[in-house]
């Protein structure tokens, strides 16, 4: 998928110069996902094409590394709100193949914050057609003041993001 939008990055608050499987610059068998903020100012998104090396059956992407992306972009959507959360809870729905060598991109959007709970949910979509592949939905549970305050220091946020509340509805 070719973009105008730049990957978030250091100097905007984005800090992947670590080992994280998913986003992780320093994780050389990690994905190294790159998280883009998507025009409407709600969440993230990443496009990406996968390698052999994301294979299960033969030329489908196997479904752990499917689950893995869908909860990068969810959390990332939420620490793109200045929200420090970890997954609790997490459902995915294999709907067609991921098929390796293949464009698609994946977008994370609140559904519904509840305070310490936070609904979430994320899609993956092959670029040609927009095709549903694969989505999930998620309950992430924030994190105690000082660890978001540490975690804040370390990876930054990435502002310009619109209030929690326009995002009802799952972003559609």
């Amino acid at each position: 998928m070719t973009t105008d939008r730049e990957p978030l990055n250091r100097e905007r608050g984005d800090a992947t110069d670590h080992n994280c499987f998913g986003c992780g610059r320093l994780n050389e068998h990690g994905l190294q996902l790159k998280l883009i903020p998507d025009p409407d100012g709600y969440g993230v998104y990443t496009a990406f094409v996968p390698a052999s090396r994301a294979e299960g059956y033969t030329g489908m992407v196997h479904g752990g590394i499917i689950t893995t992306v869908l909860d990068e972009v969810m959390a990332w959507s939420l620490a793109r709100h200045g929200i420090w959360a970890v997954t609790g809870q997490m459902t995915t729905r294999y709907r067609k193949p991921v098929v390796l060598g293949v464009a698609t991109t994946a977008t994370g959007f609140l559904v519904r914050d509840r305070g310490r709970a936070i609904e979430m949910r994320g899609e993956i979509r092959r670029d040609a057609d927009r095709l549903l592949l694969a989505d999930a939905t998620a309950t992430f549970i924030r994190v105690p003041p000082s660890k978001a305050s540490e975690w804040q220091s370390r990876y930054g946020s990435f502002g310009a993001a619109e209030p929690m509340e326009r995002m009802e509805g799952g972003g559609q």
